[in-house]
């Protein structure tokens, strides 16, 4: 039975924040395991202003400084980050080692938690407790300007709820009256450019000369395309379609065969990164899933619009990799074989990667 919601006029603002909190709260009622990302687009705001109308009750909004952050999160002790985009969830246990940042960017390089942090995109922090749940939640997290969740760091039960106090004290703004202010998201129509052979001569060339591939970022810009293109102009070189069944064969094979593998999630802000075997797989749906006791995913296996198993040149020989798109071009997860620069791949990752079903075969 659907539920009846106020509708948005100019005397019934949506997201003003008492009129939002009741309508959340009748959504939670009605269906109490959905999840708030998907409780937002039903309530036609974002997920960040979502969370602000519940300031004063679950919510308390916090001073943005990405890098004074960071120095604070390794006191919490054991975590649980969390990175999405619109097809995949990542979620990942373990501690934050220290971060280091550049003009550009910055990066946490742990065994647990690995990530590329890139704060531009960082606009709204919040703290979060979730009443909802037994016992309650506790959660910081991120949205970019459009209100987006760019990232979430839930408590655990090893956590250390004083240092996370602490932290949240710190953090919190002398008045917390102050509205969220988002930027309505302008979703841009992806329009490929027309590539002539010349040029699609060029990029093989340019992909022939790759030496590491952080140089690949770099290439696309230089050809002016992005990643789903230059895959489809070097298919049959590089690149091999494969089904879009292929991901859960893929996690079922490194289950199976014991191949630790790598598994990139991200989106503007943020990437996050797990690296190590994977055990338990699950189809739920339209979801596959991990769901291991320190990395679970949840990826969206009716959205992978092209999936390519891809070759990349580099100074330590050749790397395989596969890499899911949505129909959009937007770029849903990346997956390797478990490496450190500067060593080979893995055979096994390999042989995992030539044993998926290619389209069309």
């Amino acid at each position: 039975m659907p539920l009846d919601l106020p509708v948005a006029t100019p005397d019934n603002d949506p997201v003003s924040s008492g009129a939002l909190q009741t309508r959340w709260k009748q959504l939670k009622e009605s269906q109490p395991r959905l999840r708030a990302r998907d409780a937002a687009e039903a309530l036609g705001v974002s997920e960040g202003e979502l969370v602000a109308a519940q300031c004063g009750v679950e919510a308390r909004p916090l001073a943005m400084d990405v890098e004074k952050l960071f120095a604070g999160l390794p006191a919490l002790g054991r975590v649980m980050a969390l990175t999405r985009n619109e097809n995949c969830v990542h979620e990942r246990k373990g501690v934050y080692e220290p971060a280091s940042f550049g003009p550009m960017a910055g990066i946490v390089l742990g065994p647990d938690i690995d990530l590329r942090i890139f704060p531009k995109h960082w606009s709204h922090l919040f703290a979060v407790d979730d009443a909802g749940v037994e016992p309650a939640r506790r959660s910081l997290q991120v949205f970019d300007r459009h209100g987006t969740a760019v990232h979430k760091i839930f408590a655990l039960e090893a956590t250390d709820r004083v240092a996370w106090d602490r932290l949240v004290a710190e953090f919190a703004p002398a008045d917390a009256s102050i509205p969220l202010s988002v930027e309505p998201a302008v979703r841009v129509q992806r329009s490929p450019k027309a590539v002539s052979e010349s040029e699609r001569n060029a990029l093989l060339a340019d992909w022939a000369a790759l030496r590491d591939v952080h140089e690949f970022h770099g290439m696309l810009k230089k050809h002016g395309i992005d990643a789903l293109q230059s895959m489809q102009l070097v298919k049959g070189v590089y690149a091999e379609r494969l089904t879009a069944t292929a991901t859960h064969d893929l996690l079922n094979l490194a289950s199976e065969r014991e191949v630790p593998i790598m598994v990139f999630v991200g989106n503007a802000g943020l990437i996050q990164i797990h690296t190590g075997p994977v055990a338990r797989i699950m189809r739920m749906d339209c979801w596959v899933n991990v769901l291991d006791p320190d990395f679970n995913l949840h990826l969206r296996e009716d959205r992978i619009a092209h999936a390519f198993a891809v070759t990349k040149p580099t100074s330590d020989g050749e790397l395989h990799s596969v890499e899911l798109f949505a129909a959009d071009g937007e770029r849903i997860a990346t997956l390797f074989g478990k490496r450190k620069p500067g060593q080979p791949e893995l055979e096994s990752w390999r042989e995992l990667v030539a044993a998926l079903p290619r389209l069309g075969a």
